[in-house]
């Protein structure tokens, strides 16, 4: 009769041991796949969703740029804030608007809203040099008087000017004049980079954070000069591109102004005396925007801010045209 041998304990043991790594090594490797699959869907859907609020960007351009377009033509002596593109766009459902298959499950939520801007109501940065290392005289004055309005140290008005021509590319005089006529400071030599937004004042000694921030709403940047729109500036930048005119005195030109826009330079002129204004300091007629647009859809979010300049596609018959677009 043949006996029945049996496995030691021990063998049996490592056996179930065996077993279970293998079965927990599985596991693994299933609930590895799985997560992968998982981030990559979910990349996916982020790359979808991004996609999707670039269009709705776009189209919301369009949009502006349309109705600017159509102002240019409606307006085109003046630009004002009673017109139709100073009216913001409060937040819209686009789900009401757009037609569209819904995936089940899918939670469609996107909104949109923003506003346009006049870019020429602030005090453009550009306008204090005049060609590399040739600040503006008469325009430091402006911005000095400025920086006094908003009670900051008319000291900085120097080295701003001089940080921004000295970023600027070098120029011959005009035609007939002397050169430097414009310029009551020395030459800066040794440019920095050159000035594109107003965070860019932080290279300046002397400018700090708050500073910019109390700046930003007054003071912008755009590639060329620029004079201020005194049908939409504020009583801060207007009293500074109107010597000695105090901000309360402004203040009682805006509501003015409010009633009936100034329609030519001649009716504004009538409303501040005798006071000389600085050559092509001061216009009633806008050519650059800032349209802001703010974007949500699902769990993605687009602020971004664009420039658009009017003039030059009006001329030409195709239309405004956007500068640069930055997002945030």
């Amino acid at each position: 009769m043949r006996t029945r041998h049996r496995r030691p304990a021990r063998e049996r043991g490592v056996a179930v041991i065996t077993a279970l790594l293998l079965t927990t090594l599985a596991i693994s490797i299933v609930a590895s796949l799985f997560w992968q699959q998982q981030v990559q869907v979910r990349s996916m859907e982020n790359q979808r969703l991004h996609l999707q609020t670039k269009w709705i960007l776009r189209g919301a351009l369009d949009w502006a740029t349309l109705v600017l377009f159509q102002d240019g033509i409606d307006h085109r002596e003046y630009t004002s804030l009673d017109q139709v593109w100073a009216t913001p766009l409060a937040e819209t459902r686009l789900d009401q608007y757009v037609e569209r298959q819904r995936v089940e499950g899918e939670n469609f939520d996107a909104s949109l809203s923003g506003n346009i801007t006049d870019a020429c109501s602030r005090y453009n940065l550009r306008n204090l040099g005049v060609a590399k290392g040739q600040p503006d005289g008469e325009q430091i004055e402006i911005f000095k008087r400025l920086l006094n309005n908003l009670q900051l140290d008319q000291g900085l008005a120097q080295r701003i000017a001089a940080f921004v021509a000295a970023g600027l590319p070098a120029s011959a005089p005009p035609e007939g004049g002397e050169p430097g006529t414009q310029t009551q400071t020395a030459p800066v030599l040794g440019a920095p980079v050159k000035i594109l937004q107003v965070e860019d004042l932080l290279t300046v000694k002397g400018v700090t954070p708050a500073i910019v921030e109390r700046l930003r709403p007054f003071v912008t940047v755009l590639p060329v000069k620029t004079p201020v729109n005194v049908n939409t500036a504020p009583a801060e930048v207007l009293a500074a591109v109107v010597p000695d005119m105090s901000v309360s005195e402004a203040n009682t030109l805006i509501v003015r102004r409010k009633q009936a826009a100034w329609r030519d330079l001649r009716y504004f002129s009538t409303q501040i005396g005798e006071r000389p204004l600085t050559h092509d300091s001061v216009s009633v007629r806008s050519d650059w925007f800032f349209v802001d647009s703010r974007i949500r859809l699902d769990r993605a979010a687009l602020d971004a801010q664009a420039l658009i300049q009017r003039s030059s596609g009006l001329l030409a018959g195709s239309g405004p045209k956007v500068v640069w677009i930055r997002q945030y």
